[in-house]
């Protein structure tokens, strides 16, 4: 069953609605295209069925059937926060996360976010440099690093951390699969820190999810001239982040 879940996944590019159809309606397998889809297959995988496919996916909505990925897959169980924020961020995201991220590592974290240009990169680079350990979630095809600038840090997180997306081989990321990414973010933080964000934006796609997940919500508030998103979700519940013992202590993310 498993190699028939795989199937599906490469021949419909790991888009989740066409997959289930094919397994629903039973739909035969082409071995000749199922042995021309494995040889291009240059990632390792985990399939729904399989015993290491990352727990905190089984229990989100629509989890991926296949998640395929570079580096080490193990890191998934470890206890994680999602780092989430704007792509145009201010000199004091920046500031917040690099310094937020810094102590979060220390505490034995391991950070997920999403590889976009933003906070996101920041939290990732901050991660490896103060010697913990990230996650990246693709938008697109495991092998297809995006953005183009950020090719150096998909190279680093592959080798030593670990990078998954539910889409197989080279493909471009399409619009709709960044919100769908959200989700696997969502779901793979024990819970979810938002540095800097505007009102409408993928950050808060991915808080809806958590917020489903039933996760908790830090947020860092900003200043009056600053984007409103953090600021706003203090106001609905999130929890305020001053400083990194408000997640600690608030979260007891040691065993």
């Amino acid at each position: 069953m498993n190699e028939i879940v795989l199937y599906f996944a490469l021949k419909y590019k790991g888009q989740f609605d066409a997959i289930y159809q094919a397994l629903k309606e039973k739909e035969p397998v082409d071995t000749v295209l199922q042995q021309e889809l494995l040889a291009r297959l240059k990632s390792r995988y985990v399939t729904i069925l399989d015993d290491d496919y990352p727990e905190r996916l089984k229990t989100m909505t629509c989890p991926p059937f296949v998640l395929f990925y570079y580096g080490d897959l193990s890191l998934a169980n470890n206890h994680t926060i999602s780092v989430i924020g704007m792509r145009n961020c201010s000199d004091y995201g920046r500031q917040v996360t690099q310094q937020l991220v810094g102590e979060l590592v220390k505490e034995d974290l391991t950070i997920v976010s999403g590889m976009a240009i933003g906070i996101d990169g920041i939290a990732h680079e901050t991660a490896m440099e103060q010697g913990g350990h990230t996650i990246a979630v693709l938008g697109g095809g495991i092998d297809c690093p995006y953005p183009k600038r950020h090719k150096y840090l998909y190279e680093a997180i592959k080798a030593n951390h670990l990078v998954v997306s539910e889409y197989p081989f080279d493909n471009m990321p399409r619009r709709d699969g960044f919100p769908k990414r959200n989700r696997i973010i969502a779901g793979l933080g024990e819970t979810v820190l938002v540095t800097e964000a505007n009102l409408r934006s993928g950050t808060m796609i991915t808080v809806g999810f958590a917020l489903e997940y039933g996760k908790d919500i830090f947020a860092v508030p900003g200043r009056l001239d600053d984007a409103p998103g953090c600021n706003f979700l203090i106001s609905q519940g999130a929890i305020l982040v001053q400083d990194v013992s408000d997640i600690i202590e608030r979260y007891c993310f040691h065993d």
